[in-house]
């Protein structure tokens, strides 16, 4: 029926590949043989398809990528399972396929007739442009069309092709010479900034990445218009590990929901590059005993942290790290050594398919993006700093200097506080510097009377005391004020984990349980009992004023080797690996992932928590003048961490 509707507008000879989407699953090795959808073989059986694009599912027809684009058809179908429903993607990744239940109503010569003058205008390039904005010439996105075939309403979107496609990619393989980084002059876009470009300066549309057609990051963004403090936007894309999908979450929380869509945009991206290579692939394989008997530098994964026995006792499908344990391994660069060194591969991809080859179950810890290498380094650092500050102080049940954020400079700082005891929160903000002369501030938000919702927590770190404060309170700014309905929405399952603590299993349960009020003993360390008179709180200008902190440089580089001399002094490495995709590349981003070997990793679940086992623990406080002795077991705080 199409190829005599072409004929009829005098397009005899366009040739179409018309096939299945949704029947069998297109991430199976092997899909791409089956004519790029994962549906019946191509011509010749090697998934080279004739002529125009054409996928069939329920009543939606879709059209492209034309012959040229850099996508193929393969990738289309990759990405539209993507985004499709849990019941669809377990049906053809855990299943075996699907089925029609019989034949189509929406086949018929009318709907062919429509596709007909779709797929001409498509090749005419005469069809208008779409209105979240068209590929265009140079684009590195390409036009598809979706044809509604019970209404006949037409949408364009825009298709990111898949550097993991294994008809079309083109993965490098990982190398020494891959990993090798050098550190140049990163002029600063403004002065008092850390950022090489303004964020409005990237190429960055919203809708290739995420429609719900074939959106990488998810089928679209929740504009969260009930948040009263900052105009928060949400996204969520879905990744296969093992049995189960897991969701990623990310979101943006400035003061606009245009930027923030364009910060959440970027916090996707950063978290799809970190969760496996995606533009190369590991090629060393091997065991700790076996590498370092050939002579290779390498991150030994004890000096990052390890799970208690009892956990791989509990969770048996998951194989404690064992020296003579076959691994794969990614190339990262020493900064303080200049020179490669091998790192596992999943303390850096932190979702690499496979619990065979897992030891621990990282996060996004120290992954950063930027406009610049010395960008996303920088900011992947501080990062580690900060997580690292935040549980030795919170474990380490350190009492911090307060700071008074109505010193800050910072006009928008000043009103946030204000609007949050508006809510009915107080914003109170603590020094957490402790082995390293590089601002922390965690943040707290604590309900004034005391009741559901009792409190939420942040942090922040960077060479600009006032930026790193602004970034704890941009987080507990958000949550706080949500947390009291989120509490009763789920009360019995977050009073159940202030019982018992072996319930807080997930990311967000940690932050979550904080809500319950009797929770709010396990603080009192920092923000005192209720009713008890408090310290006086220090200026931000005493508290970061005594010169063992520069002022911004005004170039990246600068700073970011400020920070890399005090935590060599301090007796760390600092290893970068980068985990730009090529997509990112093209827009001129740069994603890495900074590991600090030594420094107290964060991890989610109580039964997960390497803090409490690793030797700084027990000693960095006392390093750091906070106390007289090492801690002991019984001095550590017996509540899980509160970070979100």
């Amino acid at each position: 029926m199409l190829r005599r509707a072409l004929a009829a507008l005098g397009c005899e000879q366009t040739a179409v590949a018309v096939r299945e989407l949704g029947v069998r699953d297109a991430f199976a090795p092997g899909a791409h043989r089956w004519g790029g959808y994962g549906g019946e073989p191509g011509d010749g059986g090697d998934g080279a398809d004739a002529g125009v694009p054409v996928a069939l599912y329920g009543r939606h027809a879709v059209v492209g990528p034309l012959p040229g684009a850099r996508a193929c058809p393969h990738c289309l179908a990759r990405r539209w399972q993507g985004v499709r429903s849990l019941s669809l993607r377990e049906a053809l990744e855990l299943g075996s396929g699907t089925r029609s239940v019989g034949a189509s109503p929406y086949v018929t010569p009318f709907a062919a007739d429509a596709l007909a003058g779709l797929i001409a205008g498509a090749l005419a390039a005469e069809l208008p442009a779409a209105a979240d904005g068209a590929a265009g010439d140079g684009s590195p996105y390409d036009d598809v069309w979706l044809l509604d075939l019970a209404t006949l309403a037409v949408r364009r979107h825009q298709l990111v092709a898949d550097p993991e496609c294994p008809r079309c990619g083109e993965p490098e393989a990982d190398s020494a010479e891959r990993a090798t980084l050098e550190l140049r002059p990163a002029p600063v876009h403004r002065p008092g900034s850390s950022r090489v470009r303004d964020i409005d300066s990237y190429d960055l549309p919203t809708a290739p990445w995420t429609n719900p057609l074939c959106g990488p990051l998810g089928p679209s963004v929740v504009y969260d218009v009930s948040s009263t403090t900052t105009s928060a936007t949400i996204g969520c894309f879905s990744m296969r590990s093992g049995d189960y999908l897991r969701e990623t979450f990310w979101g943006g929380h400035a003061d606009t929901y245009g930027e923030s869509v364009r910060v959440g945009v970027l916090e996707g991206l950063e978290r799809y590059a970190g969760m496996r290579p995606r533009g190369a692939f590991a090629a060393v394989r091997g065991s700790l005993n076996d590498l370092a008997e050939q002579g290779r530098a390498l991150v030994d994964p004890r000096d990052v942290g390890l799970y208690a026995p009892e956990f791989h006792a509990a969770n048996p499908e998951v194989p404690p790290f064992a020296v003579d344990r076959e691994i794969p391994w990614v190339w990262g660069w020493s900064l303080r050594d200049e020179r490669p060194v091998l790192v596992p591969q999943i303390l850096t991809y932190y979702h690499t398919p496979g619990l065979a080859n897992r030891f621990v179950q990282e996060s996004s810890n120290g992954c950063a993006s930027g406009g610049s290498l010395e960008e996303a380094v920088y900011f992947g650092l501080m990062e580690v700093v900060e997580r690292d500050a935040f549980l030795l102080s919170w474990y380490g049940r350190a009492a911090l200097p307060e700071i008074d954020p109505r010193t800050s400079r910072r006009r928008a700082t000043r009103e946030m506080v204000d609007r949050l005891a508006m809510y009915g929160y107080e914003a109170r903000f603590f020094d957490t510097r402790l082995t390293f002369p590089v601002p922390v501030v965690t943040g707290v938000a604590v309900r004034f009377d005391g009741g559901p919702g009792r409190m939420c927590f942040g942090a922040g770190a960077g060479l600009d005391p006032e930026a790193a404060m602004a970034g704890a309170l941009c987080e507990i700014a958000t949550d706080a004020v949500n947390l009291a309905e989120r509490l009763e929405r789920d009360h019995d399952r977050l009073h159940a984990m202030a019982i018992d603590f072996d319930r807080v299993a997930a990311l967000h349960d940690h932050p979550l349980v904080y809500g319950v009020p009797e929770m709010g003993r396990f603080a009192e360390f920092l923000i005192g009992a209720p009713g008890d008179p408090r310290p006086a709180a220090r200026s931000l200008a005493d508290t970061y004023g005594d010169g063992s902190v520069p002022p911004l440089s005004g170039d990246v580089r600068t700073d970011l080797r400020f920070c890399l001399d005090a935590v060599t002094a301090a007796g760390f490495d600092t290893v970068v690996v980068d985990q730009t995709m090529p997509e990112q590349r093209r827009l001129g981003l740069h994603t890495v992932s900074v590991l600090v070997p030594g420094l107290v990793p964060i991890d989610f679940g109580w039964s997960r928590q390497r803090a409490l086992r690793m030797p700084r623990m027990r000693t960095a406080l006392r390093e750091a003048g906070l106390r007289d002795t090492d801690l002991t077991p019984e001095d550590l705080n017996p509540a899980p961490h509160p970070f979100p």
